[in-house]
């Protein structure tokens, strides 16, 4: 079965119905690299509700829209990458909620049969006790398997560019051998990140981290580098990923700060590989 643009363009999910706990916000905090100083006075809060309830980590969004790629959009699904996140959230998250959730395939974009195609999705969370909207999602996803499908030719969103200069700010985050095995209680149970047979049958050397727990690496290192831990200072969030982070990587954050945007890149230190780049962070003012 081969893509179809007019099916793609009429593929829509309204109010899907969506519920998440504090544990659920915790375990995110978790896996993104908080508390792993026990007695860090301002990374327990989100990993402990002290009575309250906890903090939330803003990239905990990206979590919260069930089957985000569906397997049956007509694609080869072993082909698909996640190339790309972006996230606005219009408020802070709170700590749990029931949620409504809109699904779109927002463009189909056929690169060529050598080339795949870039398919770009969006969601938007609402509050189901009044509506309100908390967040909208945006990724593009590349379909290896799929050009030549017949649909438009183009391009997907441009990119971010940083600064040129010397970074503002770094940050280093180690990551855990067996973090993945954690992120993917997240909900993305893909064997890729488990499976060191499943790895090896697509050429990586053990199961790989989740892109999206990089990205929330990259959220922590700019909340504990530049926003003091203050989650409500994060409004956007965006980058594009560039190469997989092996499990037990340390993950070093480069930030430039330009009135409330941070551009961030984002390298595996010990290999000297980009695994994220492109970055926009826009802070509240």
């Amino acid at each position: 079965m081969a893509l179809n643009y007019e099916e793609l363009m009429a593929r829509s999910e309204s109010d899907i119905p969506f519920s998440y706990s504090d544990t659920d916000t915790m375990l995110y905090a978790l896996c993104v690299g908080m508390g792993r100083d026990p007695l860090h006075r301002k990374e327990l809060p989100y990993v402990y509700e002290q009575g309250g309830e906890p903090g939330t980590v803003p990239t905990l969004a990206t979590v919260l829209v069930p089957d985000m790629f569906p397997q049956d959009l007509g694609w080869d699904y072993s082909q698909v990458l996640h190339s790309e996140q972006r996230m606005y959230l219009y408020r802070p998250l709170p700590a749990a909620a029931d949620l409504l959730i809109n699904k779109r395939v927002v463009d189909a974009i056929d690169r060529g049969p050598t080339r795949g195609a870039l398919v770009l999705l969006e969601a938007e969370g609402r509050l189901a006790s009044d509506d309100t909207v908390l967040f909208t999602l945006g990724c593009t996803v590349v379909a290896r398997g799929d050009g030549g499908f017949g649909g438009p030719s183009g391009k997907g969103p441009a990119p971010h560019r940083a600064p040129r200069r010397e970074p503002d700010l770094s940050c280093d985050i180690g990551t855990r051998s067996d973090q993945a095995l954690f992120y993917r209680l997240m909900g993305d149970r893909n064997p890729l990140h488990a499976d060191p047979a499943a790895a090896g049958a697509v050429g990586f050397e053990r199961p790989i981290l989740h892109g999206l727990c990089t990205f929330g690496v990259a959220c922590k290192a700019v909340l504990q580098t530049i926003c003091d831990y203050d989650y409500t200072l994060i409004e956007q969030f965006d980058g594009r990923f560039s190469s997989p982070v092996l499990p037990g990587d340390t993950i070093t954050t480069d930030m430039w700060q330009d009135g409330n945007v941070v551009s961030f890149q984002c390298t595996a230190r010990e290999r000297g590989v980009v695994v994220l780049r492109n970055g926009k962070c826009t802070l509240r003012a």
